[in-house]
């Protein structure tokens, strides 16, 4: 089914930092990021490109409501993020990791860790989950095979498919992808960023594509935003981000990725 509304998530002016300073305290806090404005969107892709430590998880989290900023706002809807109960957020908002196998629990089959969303939320009987698993499963290019499996009897791209149908069984709006393909074969690579357009296309997904690779960004983004140190150095349109780069940084990162996918 096709999600026809629009959503946005954004940071406004967000700024990070860890720790405080207090009485018993000589360290100051760290900030980690400063003043960020950065919005995700329906259908379309935000890539976030930067190097490790730049801030780029931080913003994840930020972003997932697992931390909050020291000044600015988070927004869903242009409503602050806190305003969601959980499963409204659940059902709005979800995440892809980078290693599929560390993200899937080994202990139960595909088809139990596609249903655990819909039942830890108390959506639908045990049969309407099972059919949205195994159709989920077909979305992501999976036979009905692979259901009474276990992770460790698939492959990483197999394993990465799981984590990408996992993440739409709740039909979220806005999906974070935190390098999902960096721990795959580069031929595994383009598999999934292609299916991650298709899916984009099928559900009107708006995706936040972290990468420190600026070649696979460019491959899936509509936009580019290039973090260094906490900071937004570079953004514009992904072409033109990769083509004609401004900032030296990110003329940097583009002589250090990869061959593009």
């Amino acid at each position: 089914m096709t999600i026809q509304s629009s959503n946005s998530l954004a940071l406004a002016g967000v700024s990070f930092s860890y720790g405080k300073a207090g009485l018993l305290t000589r360290q100051a806090p760290q900030q980690v990021l400063h003043s960020i404005d950065l919005r995700i969107t329906s259908g379309t892709t935000t890539g976030l490109v930067g190097e490790s430590g730049s801030g780029k998880s931080t913003i994840a989290k930020l972003l997932l409501g697992l931390a909050t900023p020291s000044s600015g706002h988070v927004l869903l809807n242009d409503k602050p993020l806190n305003a969601l109960s959980r499963l409204d957020l659940a059902k709005t908002l979800q995440m892809v990791f980078q290693d599929p196998y560390s993200s899937l629990n080994p202990r139960i089959t595909i088809i139990e860790i596609l249903t655990a969303p819909l039942r830890v939320h108390g959506v639908g009987d045990t049969a309407s989950r099972r059919k949205g698993a195994l159709r989920m499963m077909e979305a992501v290019g999976l036979t009905p095979e692979f259901a009474q499996r276990y992770p460790k009897e698939l492959s990483g791209g197999q394993r990465q498919r799981v984590a990408i149908a996992r993440a739409l069984m709740l039909q979220p709006k806005i999906i974070i992808c935190d390098e999902p393909t960096s721990a795959l074969d580069v031929s595994v690579q383009s598999q999934i960023l292609n299916l991650l357009l298709d899916l984009q296309r099928e559900f009107n997904l708006g995706y936040l594509f972290i990468s420190h690779n600026l070649a696979v960004v460019q491959h899936i983004s509509d936009d580019i935003v290039v973090l260094q140190a906490g900071r937004v150095v570079e953004r514009g349109e992904a072409q033109a981000v990769y083509f004609k780069p401004v900032h030296a940084y990110t003329r940097q990162l583009i002589s250090a990725a990869l061959t593009p996918p």
